[in-house]
């Protein structure tokens, strides 16, 4: 009850009731965009070849684009280059002293690198159109209807002027809307295929009876622990305990007071995710290549790699880690932290200030990175092998064993395809928090209850888009 009645205070309040209007207005634009057509494409030929290689680095990006790429339509790009502008600059940050001088500005400074950001994804979308047009005219499968410069110009225009509305689409939601526009739209492309999953769901049970009701059942119960799971993590954090000193300041006494430094478990969010996908990815595009085709151990190799193998689950884990390591030694370093500390005074109790507090710091950063990438891991290991299973029986040796000895559903799977990957089901949750997160702040802003007014209020993630 209290959760309906905090839900109905949003309509009491006229400036939120607004701004939710006016984000969910501008969704559905997105939405009735991503059914106009790239003109000069042949669709049903397109969704053809799309279904044959819907394993590949296609249907990955599919996911982020919410289906546009599906149907080839003027928003196929979808908002992967402004995440990758982001990325891009995010890391530049690190080597470009420029660019770290303004990321320490202030307000004025993230603008300015925000106004970079719209150019580097312009220029992003203009590479990647052009290499999308210049693909399909070499495709043999007749998907281009009047190949020529004609098509490759009105293809970059149409893609490139796609995604630069989507990003003004996600500005404009952030800026007099209600939570982060970016990631709305990607999770509105995600949860537009549930009304399809449940249909799913009820065709297999129902219809095909291909699962009985404890299949139903377990499949509904671990959903449910897994957004848990998802929840729990997600607002956990490691606080390290940080005391100020006493100081006098002419005739105030400052500080002396006691706080802390909040570590994320899981701090990088889903962006080690999209990179270890991405790049295991590429050789299951490549597989589609004529000449990889004709070189038996090549092909053989990427094979062995492909979606649903037992290396591919190894390299994927693997990667996972790695990023997680990358990205969070991009956003925090521990020496500038503890430099930072020393400036104003404060210290970790029974620890020396500079030097062991860096080394303190990075130990525990260290291990709550690792339990954060094994989340990740599972997270995304966990739903891939109710999808498609694990092929434990291509293993040399033990294979035949395996194949002999092991459930079919562990091995093929529960081709329960309506079921979210690790990756969308992370964006889901958090970007479910944090818009709820945003609406409950303004909410207590107005001097109403949130959704948990027992529990304190809700913590969102930050969003990685």
């Amino acid at each position: 009850m209290k959760f309906l009645e905090a839900f109905a205070n949003i309509f009491r309040v006229p400036d939120l009731r607004k701004r939710l209007m006016f984000a969910l207005g501008l969704l559905a634009v997105y939405r009735l965009g991503g059914h106009i057509p790239t003109p000069g494409i042949n669709i049903k030929r397109w969704e053809e070849f799309f279904n044959s290689a819907s394993g590949s680095i296609f249907g990955f990006f599919d996911l982020f684009a919410g289906g546009n790429i599906r149907r080839l339509t003027i928003f196929a790009l979808g908002i992967m280059p402004y995440i990758t502008a982001s990325i891009i600059l995010q890391l530049l940050t690190v080597v470009v002293p420029t660019l770290e001088k303004l990321q320490k500005e202030g307000e004025l400074g993230r603008r300015k690198i925000t106004q970079w950001t719209r150019y580097l994804t312009i220029i992003l979308s203009v590479i990647q159109s052009a290499t999308i047009a210049g693909g399909l005219q070499s495709m043999r499968q007749g998907i281009v209807i009047s190949p020529g410069i004609g098509f490759v110009l009105l293809t970059i225009i149409s893609l490139t002027t796609g995604t630069a509305f989507i990003m003004w689409l996600g500005e404009q939601i952030s800026e007099r809307g209600v939570g982060n526009g970016m990631s709305l739209i990607i999770f509105t492309g995600i949860v537009v295929g549930l009304p399809n999953a449940l249909h799913n769901i009820y065709f297999n049970t129902f219809v095909t009876h291909e699962w009985g009701a404890l299949t139903l059942i377990m499949l509904i119960v671990l959903m449910v622990a897994v957004v848990a799971f998802i929840v729990l993590v997600e607002r956990g954090e490691r606080r390290i305990p940080v005391q100020y000193a006493k100081r006098v300041v002419g005739r105030r006494v400052m500080g002396g007071q006691s706080t802390h430094m909040p570590l994320k478990v899981n701090a990088g969010g889903v962006i080690p995710v999209i990179f270890a996908s991405s790049i295991l990815a590429f050789p299951t595009t490549l597989l589609s290549l004529e000449w990889v085709k004709s070189t038996v151990w090549l092909n053989n190799m990427l094979r062995s790699i492909q979606h649903g193998e037992p290396l591919y689950y190894v390299l994927f884990v693997a990667g996972i880690i790695f990023f997680c390591f990358f990205y969070v030694s991009i956003i925090f370093n521990p020496n500038e932290a503890a430099d930072n500390m020393r400036k104003y005074g404060g210290f970790i109790p029974g620890i020396r200030p500079g030097r062991n507090t860096a080394d303190y710091m990075n130990n525990i950063l260290t291990k709550i990175t690792v339990v954060g990438g094994i989340y990740l891991a599972i997270l995304c290991i966990i739903p891939d092998v109710m999808i498609s299973g694990i092929h434990l029986q291509h293993l040399p040796l033990v294979g035949n064993w395996i194949d002999r000895v092991a459930p079919r559903r562990l091995l093929e799977g529960l081709n329960v395809q309506f079921y979210f990957g690790g990756t969308s089901l992370l964006i889901v949750v958090g970007v479910a928090m944090d818009t709820i997160n945003q609406i409950e702040a303004q909410l207590i802003m107005r001097h109403y209850e949130g959704f948990t007014p027992r529990s304190g209020r809700i913590r969102g993630r930050r969003s990685s888009f």
